[in-house]
């Protein structure tokens, strides 16, 4: 009998319950006694709709994020948070930084939070471990021993999820010079020790992810994993070794080799790899197979998942597990709950609940036959085949133009030195230039008049005044403190794809597919199901209206092509890079507009890029060339007196600077703040040609920065850049901040950018 199980389910619930619960903790407005509360309560709910699983996950739950929980499991919380708090306290200091409220705030200096970046190539972003050559560890899994008990009394079968110890290594970061794969020595025992705990509290499997082995790994990885597995094989506990996002390639052997009792492998991306690991895995270890995939909306065709599944089953019987490709933390929860959802596009849909059902269905079928569930699989194989012959997905127009993409326009008029003089005399702007990344706050008075003007509840014109309001005070606020170049807020913007997305042709949308990004922060991806254009402008009034405020640069505010891309969810049948020009082509037309109404700053966002980038660098290459094109088709239309700028948050660009380089934007703002100016070190060996805004205010903390700290950054950017290149900025959009904290902060950084000009004219 082939068993069902899952890696992982969605934490931030149905009505997204554990976003508010922790804002009003971090409020003051509830105590740890009810967060705590929500989440059991959460987990209790979460259970149940897992309970026809053979084993469903235990320890998936997270307050932030689950490698935040492994560093707290482990002992290894930053040395700066507070040694005397209690744990929830400490944890989300190392999370957000000082700056909650209560017994949070126990400190009299700031406490700077954790690094973030992107976990993988998945738009969900995970706090980095912190290490030192003196890091010790410790085992503290007493929160993941509580939720075992929770189930257990529910009557579930659990299975633990831990992040295993060779990819907890691989994704953090030293502090000093150190070598941190040594410290694989001091870590194995703490995980021995959890593991031997699990045992004792009755637990059977395990569940023990190492993402890291579908990555590029040099000999010393692959000998630390060795290392790892034959220690830990002395467990008491079954290891269920786990992998998704890719391929296993040079690592399949030793995943197969390795000693656990099993190995889940992420079918959807290494299908071909099945039938040589089925041949390669000792007779003894169970398969896991994940064949839902757990990234992606669109149902599955079971038929064809059978086909695949079936002759594996006749070869392994009951050795053989089947579930999602990854976690379903990447997928909405309910699909039923989409009652405004065409029901066309509907049918082709499956979120997390519905793909633990497609679980279910194939089970039956491979322990029963495919007789057992005929029913369901006719009706599978029909909305599998109307989605395809859809005329509403093809679009002959679209498909055209995207053959007739030249390399022309991908080219700006002149060379970057030539512009920059252009534009120069156009802008006339100081050295150090300041401005911000784009969004202002999103105030409870804005989420309210766009909630009643899409209930039908105010006019078009009201809402759009109500807007214009909003607009006028984010100018007028930016005059008071002295900006340089300004943005209208974006206030009438919801999210900076869906926005978008809402007006292209190709696109619909959900009114509860929230997706957790960090945190509570969650984000709701449009759904891109068919070929992309746009039928009209889309933002040129509201530039138009921002800019008769003022004689101040005002940027036009566009996403760009790869992150509407990576930022959405992706129709699965064409592949990534023609719908990714199709998006191009219409934020080229709106550049364009733009232009011609007298925009002279265009902002084409491209925050996704590098989540994108596949996680074998041999890979690498043929993305950055249909991603940069994309960028360059998007923006190069323009003429040389139009300043474009691009943005890119919390990734990790130096490995790719030489791409970043080659998509040719005017100014580029990106994420420093949190890593010290860390990600500008590649700029000792390369010279970036164009200019570059470091960002000198972490906008996901709380933290207010003071005007001598943005000068020492801007201090160490200029130990790499040219100061006639460097511009002042946040590192990201302030939608999700206060008023209350955005104000001192960007008038910190105008002073900051005040001083360094002072400075630059007395030398």
């Amino acid at each position: 009998m082939v068993s069902t199980h899952n890696l992982g389910f969605p934490r931030i619930g149905l009505q997204r319950e554990l976003k508010f619960a922790l804002e009003q903790y971090w409020r003051g407005d509830i105590d740890a006694a009810s967060l705590e509360q929500t989440g059991q309560e959460l987990r209790k709910r979460h259970w149940a709709l897992q309970a026809e699983l053979d084993w469903l996950p235990v320890g998936d739950f997270s307050f932030y994020d689950h490698v935040l929980d492994t560093s707290q499991m482990l002992g290894n919380l930053p040395t700066r948070v507070n040694p005397d708090a209690d744990s929830l306290t400490q944890y989300f200091q190392a999370s957000r930084g000082r700056g909650q409220t209560g017994t949070a705030d126990c400190c009299d200096h700031q406490i700077a939070a954790a690094e973030m970046t992107k976990w993988f190539d998945t738009n969900y972003h995970y706090l980095v471990p912190e290490f030192t050559a003196d890091t010790e560890f410790s085992a503290f899994p007493e929160r993941l021993l509580a939720q075992i008990g929770e189930a257990k009394t529910a009557g579930h079968n659990v299975k633990p999820v831990l992040l295993g110890p060779v990819s907890y290594v691989w994704l953090g970061k030293t502090k000093d010079d150190s070598n941190k794969l040594a410290l694989l020595d001091k870590l194995l025992p703490i995980y021995a020790d959890i593991l031997d705990q699990l045992a004792d509290n009755g637990v059977e499997w395990v569940q023990i992810d190492e993402p890291v082995l579908v990555t590029e790994l040099d000999s010393e990885w692959q000998q630390a994993l060795e290392k790892a597995y034959f220690l830990l094989a002395k467990s008491r506990v079954k290891l269920l070794l786990t992998t998704y996002f890719g391929q296993l390639q040079q690592n399949l052997q030793l995943a197969c080799e390795l000693p656990t009792a099993g190995l889940h492998i992420d079918a959807i991306n290494a299908a071909d790899e099945l039938t040589r690991i089925v041949d390669w895995l000792p007779s003894h270890k169970v398969l896991s197979v994940g064949i839902i995939n757990g990234r992606n909306i669109w149902k599955t065709d079971l038929n064809q998942a059978l086909d695949l599944l079936e002759p594996i089953h006749q070869r392994l019987e009951d050795r053989l597990w089947i579930a999602p490709s990854c976690s379903l933390l990447h997928s909405p929860i309910d699909l039923s709950v989409e009652t405004s959802l065409d029901p066309e596009i509907s049918d082709w849909m499956a979120f997390a609940i519905q793909k633990l059902t497609e679980l279910a269905l194939l089970a039956t079928a491979l322990n029963q036959g495919r007789e057992a569930v005929a029913a369901e699989l006719q009706a599978n194989a029909r909305s599998i085949d109307k989605r395809h012959q859809s005329p509403r997905v093809h679009d002959q127009a679209v498909k055209q133009r995207y053959q007739h993409i030249t390399a022309e326009m991908a080219r700006r008029q002149s060379d970057y030195a030539t512009r920059a003089k252009i534009q120069q005399a156009e802008l006339r702007l100081p050295a150090y230039p300041t401005t911000t990344i784009g969004s202002f706050p999103q105030t409870n008075t804005i989420r309210q008049a766009r909630k009643q003007f899409r209930l039908g509840q105010l006019s078009q014109a009201d809402y759009e005044q109500q807007m214009k309001a909003e607009i006028r005070d984010a100018i007028d606020k930016q005059l008071t403190l002295g900006l340089d170049v300004l943005v209208h807020g974006e206030a009438e913007r919801n999210d900076m794809v869906e926005y978008f997305g809402q007006q292209l042709n190709g696109y619909t949308f959900t009114s509860n597919g929230w997706v957790q990004s960090y945190g509570s922060r969650c984000v709701k991806p449009p759904v891109i199901f068919g070929d992309v254009s746009r039928p009209k402008a889309m933002t040129a009034d509201w530039a138009l209206y921002a800019q008769s405020l003022t004689d101040k640069p005002v940027k036009g505010m566009l996403t760009g092509p790869v992150t509407m891309l990576n930022w959405s969810f992706v129709r699965d049948d064409q592949p990534r890079s023609e719908t990714c020009l199709q998006l191009a082509l219409a934020i080229r037309d709106e550049v364009l507009d733009l232009e011609a109404a007298g925009v002279k700053i265009i902002q084409i966002d491209e925050a996704a890029l590098r989540e994108g980038l596949p996680l074998r660098q041999s890979q690498w290459q043929d993305y950055l060339d249909w991603a940069i094109e994309s960028f360059r088709i998007a923006g190069n239309g323009v003429k040389d007196y139009t300043q474009i700028h691009t943005h890119m948050c919390y990734s990790e660009f130096n490995d790719i600077i030489e791409a970043i380089a080659a998509m040719d934007a005017d100014v580029i703002t990106i994420e420093t703040s949190r890593s010290q100016m860390e990600l500008l070190d590649v700029f000792n060996a390369f010279a970036y040609p164009n200019a570059i805004g470091p960002g000198v205010y972490d906008i996901h903390s709380p933290n207010i920065p003071s005007e001598n700290a943005m000068v020492e950054l801007m201090k160490l950017a200029a130990q790499r850049i040219a100061p006639e290149q460097l511009w002042v900025n946040p590192d990201c959009g302030l939608k999700t901040r206060r008023w209350e904290e955005v104000m001192p902060a960007l008038q910190a950084m105008v002073a900051a950018a005040q001083q360094l000009r002072q400075q630059q004219n007395a030398a």
